[in-house]
């Protein structure tokens, strides 16, 4: 996932050796040596995250970061307070002017990365919110402002058999307002979350009596908690179980003894980032249904894309910005041989299995007849390959029936468009998916093509 990293710190070697292990994975990085520098560069370049040095001549990372969180132009870019002192108080102090995240001088390289990784995903979710709302409000349905959710009134599961280190996660989340509710064990746990629904589940994985990665992959097989995100809790020596928990599906971990502040930044952010997600796949109101939705995939409609594909082109500012254009392949024939209605059907299984294999933040609409556009904010041409790839196969794989025992074959192409930095219009972008759209189907259907342009072009 590329993005925008701004590292501030006064020592070069520092910077150096961020930019290395940043580059290395392939982020676009700038530094400032000072606050003062920090916050003209954040306001002109929009990071997506901003690493930030404590210890500072002129302006400590603390005013520096208050200081960003007030302003409007970059008060949405999650703010990492990087220090050598990794001292309670540091993170409390952090917590009080708006800080995101903490990471303690020298950076490990999986940490690092891992923090990294999940603030850009949480930064996704927010722009693609605030332009949602923005191109709501340009077609005259809303007015209504998106602000940050608090995460006061969250309700979060804790699994600890420890009754110190349960009572210390109980005390932090207090702090922040969320309402906790506790299991010993996994069985419990698995009974809690069949009644009712939580924005966070924190499961230790030093429980006495069983293996908590077995409730890890229990809980993402859940129906009502497959999406809810997953703190871990482990010694500094379980390192391999931590791995092996985000392979299962964690979200986050959390070195025991449990830090009460770091604890809040990272529930903080995981509740966030759930009810981002659920704002995105909310209803939108009937107005905007009625307006902007396609009424028998449910996906949008080609109104709501011309608006919104138009503000994501003038906010991507160099980012890659990817739109695939998807064609039911020899649909005539489907409502030839079953029926229109049958057809109606086999769109909304595309429909669906599209929906169902694409990011929160992406934008699906059903461009006309049988057409869709997926929009998908901050992917290159390459990631955009590999997910136009795995559509396909999925829309091949969709079981469909006319009657029982009567299948009805489905495949789609796929052209892929992109941005490579350049000034382009929505309407050029949606051309370079079209051209790449009508050489797949030119090149036998069921299948992807790129539109391959250069930069200059």
């Amino acid at each position: 996932m590329s993005a925008r990293i701004l590292i501030v710190d006064d020592v070069p070697a520092n910077v150096r050796l961020l930019e290395a292990k940043l580059a290395a994975e392939y982020y676009e990085t700038a530094s400032a040596r000072d606050g003062f520098e920090a916050l003209a560069k954040a306001r002109t370049w929009r990071p997506d995250v901003i690493l930030l040095d404590v210890m500072m001549p002129g302006m400590d990372g603390f005013e520096c970061c208050r200081q960003l969180k007030e302003d409007p132009a970059t008060r949405d870019s999650p703010v990492v307070m990087v220090t050598a002192l990794g001292e309670p108080s540091e993170r409390l102090r952090g917590l009080e002017v708006g800080a995101d995240d903490f990471l303690t001088k020298p950076p490990e390289h999986e940490t690092l990365l891992a923090r990294v990784r999940s603030l850009v995903r949480l930064k996704r979710l927010l722009d693609e919110v605030l332009a949602r709302g923005d191109t709501a409000r340009a077609l005259g349905l809303s007015d209504t402002m998106v602000v940050n959710p608090s995460v006061q009134g969250a309700r979060a599961l804790i699994v600890d058999d420890w009754d110190v280190s349960a009572g210390s996660i109980l005390n932090a989340l207090a702090q922040e307002g969320i309402v906790t509710v506790r299991a010993r064990t996994g069985g419990d746990a698995m009974a809690l979350t069949t009644q009712e629904s939580f924005d966070l589940i924190a499961i230790s994985l030093s429980l006495a009596a069983e293996d908590g990665l077995k409730l890890v992959t229990a809980l993402r097989g859940g129906s009502r908690t497959h999406e809810t995100p997953l703190l871990l809790l482990a010694e500094p020596e379980a390192r391999k179980q931590v791995v092996r928990g985000f392979e299962l599906g964690a979200t986050d971990w959390l070195t025991l003894p449990i830090d009460e502040n770091e604890l809040r930044v990272r529930a903080r952010n995981q509740i966030r980032r759930k009810l981002f997600q659920d704002r995105l796949r909310s209803n939108l109101g009937s107005a905007l249904e009625m307006a902007l939705l396609d009424a028998l995939t449910g996906l949008y409609n080609q109104r709501y894309l011309a608006s919104h594909l138009s503000g994501l082109v003038e906010q991507s500012q160099g980012r890659p910005l990817a739109v695939l254009m998807v064609d039911a392949d020899h649909f005539k024939r489907v409502n030839d041989q079953f029926g229109h209605a049958v057809g109606d059907r086999a769109l909304r299984l595309i429909a669906d299995t599209l929906r169902a294999n694409t990011r929160a933040f992406d934008s699906l609409a059903r461009y006309g007849g049988e057409e869709f556009v997926v929009v998908m904010p901050g992917t290159d041409l390459a990631d955009a390959r590999m997910v136009a790839d795995r559509l396909r196969d999925a829309v091949q794989n969709a079981v469909m029936e006319a009657t029982p025992g009567v299948p009805v074959p489905l495949t789609v192409s796929i052209g892929i468009g992109c941005t490579f930095g350049e000034m382009i219009t929505p309407e050029e972008l949606l051309h370079r998916a079209d051209t790449a759209l009508y050489a797949a189907k030119r090149g036998g259907r069921n299948r992807v093509e790129l539109a391959v342009l250069s930069p200059l072009t």
